[in-house]
């Protein structure tokens, strides 16, 4: 090859590197399950992790994994004290928890869906407005994001001649998990810490090496598992216990599931603190929507926990129904909010009504139901908390009231 071929061939790699180095997502923040920050960054094959600063202290990256044909990328992680005011990537800074969070985003199931005849046109930003609800969202400057999970949707091919999602990347790899989360979440993704909940969609048939490599918050593993030990996160004035849900059956108790729940679940609600909450995908308390009305979901974690439930739980919060729901028992039982609206196709809202349903043997005092794409944000009060449900354009959908084990959304 002559010397002006080998500068060409040279100058074209460099640019093609550069070029995949711009497509790669900014650093972000979670929140680890030990209760550390975990600062997270993507970066080429054979590229050094980045350099992370905490409070002036320079720390080292260890690495989640070895690149391979589905993940030709390196996850680079970082783990600091949740205390850290002062936090850089590359010399770039990225968000810390506050002492205490005054506002908190709330989003779940906001894949966009292409498996087998469920298809959504992912192209289309009025049928998967996943990016849209992000940016608003970002605009509202929270101080934390909570994911109720379900971030993986995209499990076969777009069918052929369906132009809405032609073109789409499919399968638990790296295009796939960057079209459905990484591309569209961009601005909230840096815009605060977040604390992430595994859903039903990143078992390990569907998207768990996504999962275990990305987004996991324990330390990384070189198998998939599809239970993992639930953990309680305190920080920012906040209590919340998150528990992996993703293998619950909803309309079934599997003696073995049940005891294995309730194994993991009542040493964990045992150091219950005042104020908490329940952080977990499936709702434990809910009616199932579309046609499945008449029906309460989950019977799994609900037999799990009968005889568990701390008084000083305050809230359920779960994502999994594609509609925006809250129950309210009164003062026997936590108050199950539901936010399942962040992109993935919606449901058909149940047709009976909720006030009086009963559900686990209770009956509910309050409820409310809206079956629109949203995102809702939590502002914290006096006594309690504000909730506000924006539509995609920022509409205001409903208004909610959290106090103690009341909650009223209007």
């Amino acid at each position: 090859m002559s010397r002006k071929l080998l500068f060409l061939a040279l100058c074209l790699t460099a640019n093609a590197v550069s070029a995949a180095a711009a497509e790669l997502p900014a650093p972000w923040v979670e929140l680890a399950a030990n209760g550390e920050l975990s600062v997270r960054a993507v970066v080429a094959p054979d590229t050094p992790c980045p350099s992370v600063s905490a409070d002036g202290v320079t720390l080292v990256a260890g690495r989640r994994g070895a690149p391979d044909a589905n993940f030709p990328i390196q996850v680079c992680e970082t783990r600091t004290p949740a205390a850290t005011t002062r936090l850089t990537v590359g010399g770039v800074p990225v968000p810390t928890l506050p002492a205490t969070a005054r506002r908190i985003v709330v989003i779940g199931d906001t894949g966009c869906r292409i498996e087998g005849k469920a298809v959504q046109d992912c192209g289309n930003a009025t049928a998967w407005p996943f990016a849209a609800i992000a940016a608003r969202a970002a605009a509202k400057r929270p101080e934390l994001v909570i994911h109720l999970g379900d971030f993986y949707y995209r499990e076969t091919a777009c069918p052929a001649g369906r132009a809405g999602c032609a073109g789409s990347p499919h399968g638990d790899n790296w295009p796939t998990w960057k079209a459905e989360l990484f591309d569209p979440a961009a601005p909230l993704l840096v815009a605060a810490p977040w604390v992430i909940v595994r859903g039903n969609h990143e078992l390990c048939s569907r998207g768990g090496r996504g999962w275990f490599r990305l987004l996991d918050p324990h330390p990384p593993r070189a198998d998939c598992v599809d239970r993992t030990d639930p953990y309680w996160l305190s920080g920012a004035g906040l209590s919340l216990l998150i528990f992996d849900s993703s293998d619950a059956d909803d309309f079934l108790a599997p003696p073995d599931k049940v005891a294995a729940y309730a194994a993991q679940l009542a040493p964990a609600l045992a150091k219950t603190p005042p104020r908490a909450w329940l952080l977990t995908h499936r709702p434990v308390w809910a009616m199932a929507q579309g046609e499945l009305t008449g029906l309460t979901s989950n019977q799994t974690v609900q037999a799990a926990l009968r005889g568990l439930v701390p008084a000083n739980l305050d809230l359920v919060l779960s994502g999994h129904l594609h509609d925006f729901l809250s129950y309210e028992f009164g003062p026997e039982r936590p108050p199950q909010l539901v936010v399942g609206t962040g992109g993935d196709a919606l449901l058909p809202l149940a047709k009976g009504p909720i006030v009086g349903a009963e559900i686990d043997g209770m009956p509910v005092r309050r409820g409310f139901a809206d079956g629109r794409f949203s995102y809702f944000v939590m502002e914290r009060s006096d006594n309690g908390w504000d909730g506000t449900l924006y539509a995609v354009d920022d509409a205001v959908l409903a208004r909610c009231r959290l106090a103690g084990r009341e909650i009223d959304c209007r």
